[in-house]
């Protein structure tokens, strides 16, 4: 029987153990750097603000689980291995020099689970006053 769980963990993943639910609040989560600007004045997106912010997330951070329902993103890792866990399962493994889009219909949850800091550049346009 024991044997069959060690399976079942390997194929299904790392997911919260049950009866627990993604992370609700971020941990080893440091926003250096933030600029913005304002879309509406540049070129007419009217209530939007385009956003770079660089994260760092200590061995062992999570940024919890949130939406990106209103905000389009895209990411780049600089150092490190970023865990990204979306809903339905789905877990995907982003690395050092890689980018990658996460468009509106995404809801997700990151972790480092590497030794050392993750450190990514996120661009967003959420909305203003966000």
């Amino acid at each position: 029987m024991a044997g069959w769980l060690i399976v079942l963990v390997f194929l299904v993943g790392p997911e919260p153990a049950i009866g627990q639910g993604p992370p609700t609040e971020n941990k080893g989560l440091t926003v250096g750097s933030t600029a913005t600007i304002d879309l509406g004045p540049e070129i007419g997106v009217q209530g939007r603000t385009l956003r770079l912010r660089l994260l760092t997330l200590a061995p062992g951070g999570v940024l919890a689980l949130h939406s990106h329902k209103d905000r389009p993103a895209v990411a780049y890792i600089i150092q490190g291995t970023l865990t990204e866990h979306r809903e339905g399962g789905w877990v995907k493994e982003h690395y050092a020099g890689e980018s990658w889009p996460v468009g509106t219909d995404v809801t997700h949850w990151e972790e480092n689970t590497g030794s050392g800091p993750l450190v990514a550049v996120a661009a967003d346009v959420p909305k203003s006053g966000m």
